[in-house]
Formats: C-alpha cells, structure tokens, sequence
C-alpha cells in the first residue's frame, strides 16, 4: 500500500498522466477531421482507449490508496466523473457525453502552481463581482423600462423590435453594452426619430461599458493581489511557528539541564 501511495504521489507518475491527458485532448481534436479519421482512424481510437484504460487505473490506484477519503477532493470526484461518462456506450444519443472526456485536461488547473493561483484569483473576485452585477442588474432594469417607455410606444417597427418590451428592451442594451452594431444598427436608426435619445444612450453605454468594465477588472487584480501575498503569509506564519516551537525546545531543554544540575548538586550534599 505504501509503495502504491507512493508511485500516485509522486512527481514522474502525475507528468505521466498530465502527458496523457495533453495526449487525448489531442487525439479527440484530431477525431474532429473527416481526412485525419479517414486515413488514421483506427490509430486514433486506439490512442483514445488506452488513454481511457490509464485513467481508468490511475482513479482505481487512488481508490485503493484512500479508501473513503478518495471523495474528499472535489478534483477527484471530478476525474470519477468524466471517466465514468468515458465509459458510456458510443451509441445513439448518449454518444456525445464521451467528447466531455477532453474536460480532463481541466486538472492542469490543479497541478501548475501559477494556474491554482489564477483560480484562487477568480474565487477570491466572486464577492465582489457578485456586487458589481447586481449593480449593473438594477443599471440594467431601470433602463430598460425607461427605453420601453421612451422608445418603445412609437409605432415604427424598429422601435417595436427593439424596445417594444421589457426584455426586448433589455437585450437591446445589452447590445448596446457590447458595443455590437450599436451606432449604425440601433442608435442612430433611434436618433433619426427621437434625437435627443443621444442623452440616454451614451451615459448608459460609459456607465455600463466602461465604468462597469474597470470595474470587474479592478477586483480581478486586487485578487490575483491578495492570491500572490497568501504564499507568502503562509510562510512567515510558518516561520514564526519555526522558531516559537525552537525556541520552546530549547526552553525545555535548558529547564532539563538546569534541573538535572540542581539534582546533582542536592545528591553530592
């Protein structure tokens, strides 16, 4: 059991398998070509099952390795998961499930220490994004009713198209946001009739484009900020429980020599 755990922890086994899985994602991206298939179908098939077998053992080594513990990470779970649809007979509809195999290659996540620190980034911003869009949800909502009520009772059918709902209204500015076809597909054809709806389109598109945008990018660096200093809390914290715990041995000790001393000196009188 020992030398199992041993061979799965170490580092020559996981560039194995991280070789494997950057293999299959190739494989099942060269399955995509009818001319590839064609002329090396087989080989590629071949590649993909053996890679499957791999995977198959490598999650079964875990299994045996950490018993129950095995459904503690979520990462394993996710590998039981995609290996498990893996398996699923390539037959009628379920035949597409197999293609959730290239997921696999998600683990690099896991394993590159510069990839871990974006995701702890990203998990970090979640809070504070989750404010952001509720911000833009109301920028969004109070707009939207303000075009349908502005635009959207003109009977031109642009105006209808457009702004003629809530939710028309809705997709429209976020059009609008993403600056798709904004000026020539929808504001300007909206200027033509209502021309001053400048004065609501463009302080809707700064607050909301930019303003907005900065926004999201501001917390993701303040993140990846504060995911970069962690590390390095983390060894200061050790270090300075390094030394508390040096320092408390050598207490002891001290203490058991002087007390020997003081036993030495009390059994010569």
């Amino acid at each position: 059991m020992a030398k199992i755990k041993s061979l799965i922890e170490s580092t020559i086994f996981n560039n194995f398998i991280i070789v494997i899985i950057l293999m299959n994602a190739v494989t099942l991206g060269m399955e995509t070509d009818k001319e590839i298939m064609a002329t090396h179908g087989d080989l590629l098939h071949l590649i993909d099952r053996a890679a499957l077998y791999i995977f198959s053992v490598e999650i079964g080594l875990k299994f045996i390795v950490y018993r129950l513990n095995f459904f503690r990470s979520g990462w394993n779970w996710f590998d039981l998961i995609i290996v498990g649809i893996a398996w699923v007979p390539a037959s009628g509809p379920l035949t597409v499930l197999r293609t959730l195999r290239v997921l696999r290659v998600l683990r690099l996540l896991s394993v590159v220490p510069q990839m871990r620190r974006v995701i702890s980034a990203l998990a970090h911003s979640i809070p504070g994004m989750g404010a952001v869009v509720g911000v833009l949800m109301i920028i969004f909502y109070v707009s939207a009713v303000l075009a349908t009520k502005l635009f959207g009772t003109h009977p031109d059918p642009n105006m209808q198209e457009w702004f003629g709902s809530i939710g028309s209204s809705a997709y429209t500015l976020f059009q609008i946001m993403t600056l798709e076809s904004w000026s020539m597909g929808i504001v300007r054809p909206t200027m033509d009739i209502f021309p001053w709806s400048g004065w609501f389109f463009f302080p809707f598109i700064i607050i909301t484009s930019f303003a907005v945008l900065n926004l999201f990018i501001g917390i993701t660096v303040d993140a990846m900020q504060t995911a970069q200093q962690e590390p390095r809390k983390q060894d200061r914290r050790n270090i300075k429980q390094h030394t508390h715990d040096e320092l408390e041995k050598l207490k002891e000790e001290l203490k058991s020599e002087i007390n020997d001393s003081i036993d030495k000196a009390l059994s010569r009188k």
